[in-house]
């Protein structure tokens, strides 16, 4: 198949890697043509995290109907781009999103397989970034090919661009600057006699404790070379169901080994294909998956800080599965703006819902912690233009207890929902305080910033809310 797509690409710069089946071996040739040591399996426990202390990992879910297309940004904002919806869109809503975003180059652009609905705005993006914007850095390609018009354009942009394309396959790397990133399939060989959905590029994404499993189209034959090649490394906290929700993904065995915390399906309201299938929200509800549809919830963004995933949406919709088809139809192309929903703490604890009606809840009493966290101050009017001193905002918290406290997956809100989670790892000191500012800078022990671009807490009166990393309100404290 390799010569097959040589033969395809005539002229165009194919760099085949090493495949490795899906077997972890000691070294493998990386995309920049040098050997390093392969990353730990899906299931193996990194001696570091790789999440950057000041980084957090997003995953966007771009909704373009009856199609796929994923933006993940990482923590140094590194931009890798999975799949670029339908060919009927040539990409518009993919481009007006990493416009909105302020996104200019990708560095990374991954081809799952070469169906339509998934390359359709590849011709489009790549033609674009590589004109008006910072360019495309490599594609990632399983070598499947395809004779439909789509996949000759987005084949004629690479060469007419000279974009570095790299045939891949399991064990292969992509070098995602602080995400452990490992491509689980296609094998070596290919499966069901080269079926392009049964050979999409698998992702499974790591950074902290979080991880992401993203596995394009591929159905029961992808799912159980999975199952059988990963077993209990395919574990984790967000699942892409795969094939839009089609009943022939997200089977039993593959759910009960991959235990995911959150399902996003990314497909069209009035999907001509029944997508997704009752059979599997059925299959996700059973397992209290919590679920959300492009179709309804809009642009999906998982944002996570190595021990927390906070989701924003466009739309409040069900998440429950069997009620999806509740909610009302989102557009694709909607210019409704995000909106924070719920932090999800990582460490296998319930979701916590932020609250959306602007009300307060009562303060139960603290639960067994090792410390105990109090508010010194709060500083909600910044000296002169608040925009443009946003770090004198703040807020000092300080552990008033006799023992450590670990913060991580802590998160503070005000009573409009806008909400910050503590980095993985940061511990407060007995008798020792840490500021939060509400605007950007470089953290430390006595210093977090939260990243806002605009003022968080009300001049006139506002709610501070902490919560731990199981989602119970430890503290509220109204001025």
């Amino acid at each position: 198949m390799r010569s097959q797509i040589l033969s395809v690409l005539a002229v165009v710069v194919l760099v085949t890697l090493a495949g490795c089946g899906g077997a972890i071996t000691d070294e493998t040739t990386t995309s920049n043509g040098t050997n390093e040591p392969t990353p730990e399996s899906p299931g193996d426990t990194p001696d570091e995290p790789t999440a950057s202390s000041n980084g957090t990992l997003s995953v966007n879910f771009i909704n373009v109907g009856q199609g796929s297309s994923t933006l993940i940004v990482g923590p140094t904002n590194e931009t890798m781009l999975i799949d670029t919806g339908d060919w009927s869109d040539d990409g518009e809503d993919v481009l007006a999103y990493l416009d909105e975003h302020d996104i200019d180059r990708i560095d990374y652009l991954v081809t799952t397989h070469a169906d339509a609905d998934h390359i359709g705005g590849h011709d489009a993006v790549i033609d674009y970034l590589e004109t008006e914007g910072d360019g495309v850095g490599a594609v990632y390609d399983p070598g499947v090919t395809s004779t439909s018009q789509t996949y000759q354009g987005y084949l004629d942009a690479i060469e007419e661009h000279d974009v570095t394309l790299y045939e891949t396959r399991a064990g292969d790397q992509i070098p995602f600057e602080d995400v452990e990133t490992q491509v689980l399939a296609p094998p070596e060989g290919y499966l069901a006699n080269g079926d392009r959905n049964e050979n999409s590029i698998v992702l499974h994404l790591g950074f902290g404790q979080s991880t992401f499993l993203l596995p394009g189209d591929g159905e029961t034959a992808s799912e159980q070379y999975l199952v059988d090649e990963y077993e209990a490394g395919l574990n984790a906290t967000v699942l892409s169901a795969g094939h839009h929700g089609s009943q022939s993904s997200s089977g039993d065995e593959f759910l009960d080994v991959t235990d995911p915390r959150i399902a996003v399906i990314s497909s069209g309201y009035d999907s001509q294909y029944g997508h997704p299938h009752e059979e599997v929200l059925e299959r996700f509800s059973q397992r209290s998956i919590r679920t959300y549809w492009t179709a309804t919830h809009g642009n999906i963004q998982l944002t996570s800080n190595g021990s927390a995933i906070t989701v924003a949406t466009q739309q409040d919709a069900p998440t429950a599965p069997l009620e999806l088809r509740d909610g009302d139809p989102v557009e694709p192309g909607s210019d409704t703006g995000l909106q924070k929903r719920l932090v999800v703490p990582i460490d296998g604890s319930a979701a916590s819902p932020i609250m959306t009606d602007g009300g307060t809840n009562e303060s139960p009493e603290p639960t067994d912690q090792e410390g105990t966290i109090s508010i010194a101050t709060i500083h909600e009017e910044a000296s002169g233009d608040e925009r443009d001193n946003l770090n004198d905002e703040y807020i000092v918290f300080e552990n008033t207890g006799d023992q450590p406290l670990d913060l991580t997956g802590w998160s503070v809100a005000d009573a409009a929902d806008h909400t910050y989670t503590f980095p993985s790892g940061f511990t407060l000191d007995p008798g020792t305080q840490v500021t939060l500012h509400t605007g950007s800078g470089t953290d430390s022990s006595s210093d977090l910033y939260w990243g806002s671009g605009s003022p968080i807490w009300n001049n006139a009166g506002d709610t501070v809310i902490v919560r731990n990393d199981s989602g119970t309100t430890v503290l509220q404290e109204d001025y």
